[in-house]
């Protein structure tokens, strides 16, 4: 079955009782017993639900995987991968990544004893140096929020491997219909559904994917003991963001690929972070393992100044500012002071993430009409 067929019908079966298309939303807490112990699959709803059982097997499906698990967020999803490391483990994980993930690694998990290293993970040599007889797991983000740095996750799945390691890869900027990890390796993919997945910036959600039956086992003790699950409101509407996907990411390929050409032709745009150029330095990977370069795009001004950058950030019509990305409306982000204010600034300067980057996120709309807004707000 092909993607676009895959992305319609996965997970979806009539519903058995009233032959409805949709799956239904099973609003309940619990379910009743015939007998103690003798049910129907579903004994109380944290633990199963399912309206959530049909989007498990949908994200399954759309990342090629056999086993799905979805979460209240993205971060709970994080949450539960770190979950399955003891005191003492270390993780390798890129320096350019998303804030919230950096915070949860830092903030929570390191005074738990986890090890973090941050690494250019754009560089397989970078990763395979920082292995240790204490490595547990390897983090990757590509394209990487929110500098678009690529890494080669084939390459790094085979110091995975040797290494004895897990390798999770947040999927999110790509989207299944984009980059499918676990083909090239992974062990785990992890999505924040609220992005692409969901597609309409309308509900909060977190999925895992994996083949391996015991590691599922693992995660799913973890998501039933920890209880970071969503309601089955939000996996209905995101089970409905699905069917769209393959539709919505050619759209939001092609005006990123046009906005991403025109900002680079700009005389007041200094520099354009977007993997489909010919010379950016993951390009190649990146069209070897991606089936197009995505809707997201930052880039940095000539008048490389915070207040500059505000100004433009503030002058937009079509472009929101607001958090967040993947929805059909397009959205104008500064990572400095919103979805990265949680790293220290003299790590984010380090790592390449200047106080004046602007993050966009080009949605559906025509790009003529995107291009036209930013140009009136950059001058």
């Amino acid at each position: 079955m092909k993607p676009a067929t895959r992305f319609v019908h996965a997970g979806m079966e009539p519903d058995p009782s009233t032959g409805a298309i949709m799956t239904p939303i099973y609003q309940t807490s619990t379910y009743v017993q015939a007998a103690p112990g003798e049910h129907k699959g579903f004994e109380y709803a944290r633990s199963q639900n399912p309206t959530r059982q049909a989007l498990e097997e949908a994200v399954a499906q759309i990342e090629n995987g056999k086993y799905g698990l979805v979460f209240s967020s993205g971060v709970a999803a994080t949450d539960a991968v770190i979950k399955l490391l003891q005191p003492g483990d270390e993780v390798i994980c890129a320096n350019d990544m998303y804030g919230g993930t950096y915070r949860l690694f830092t903030k929570v998990f390191e005074k738990f004893g986890i090890r973090f290293q941050y690494v250019d993970t754009s560089n397989p040599q970078n990763v395979k140096a920082a292995v240790t007889a204490n490595t547990r797991l390897i983090w990757l983000e590509t394209p990487t929020n929110p500098l678009m740095n690529i890494s080669d996750i084939a390459a790094i799945s085979s110091i995975a491997k040797e290494a004895g390691a897990l390798l999770c890869v947040d999927n999110t900027f790509a989207s299944p219909a984009l980059q499918n990890p676990l083909d090239l390796g992974a062990d785990i993919v992890m999505h924040s559904a609220t992005k692409y997945l969901g597609g309409h910036s309308d509900v909060i959600q977190g999925c895992l994917v994996m083949n391996d039956g015991e590691l599922r086992d693992k995660l799913y003790f973890i998501q039933k003991s920890c209880g970071a699950v969503p309601g089955p409101m939000d996996c209905f509407l995101v089970l409905r963001g699905i069917k769209t996907l393959g539709l919505r990411m050619k759209a939001h390929c092609e005006n990123g690929a046009a906005i991403a050409r025109w900002l680079r032709q700009h005389p007041r745009v200094k520099k354009v972070y977007w993997p489909g150029f010919e010379d950016h330095p993951g390009y190649a990977v990146a069209k070897a393992q991606m089936k197009g370069f995505g809707g997201m795009i930052s880039f940095e001004l000539v008048n490389d100044s915070v207040e500059e950058a505000r100004r433009v950030l503030s002058s937009t019509h079509l472009f929101s500012l607001a958090e967040s990305l993947g929805g059909v409306e397009s959205l104008i982000n500064h990572p400095a002071s919103m979805t990265h204010a949680s790293i220290p600034r003299e790590e984010r300067i380090k790592n390449g993430l200047s106080d004046s980057l602007i993050r966009l996120s080009a949605g559906i709309e025509d790009a003529d009409d995107l291009i036209a807004d930013l140009q009136q707000a950059i001058g």
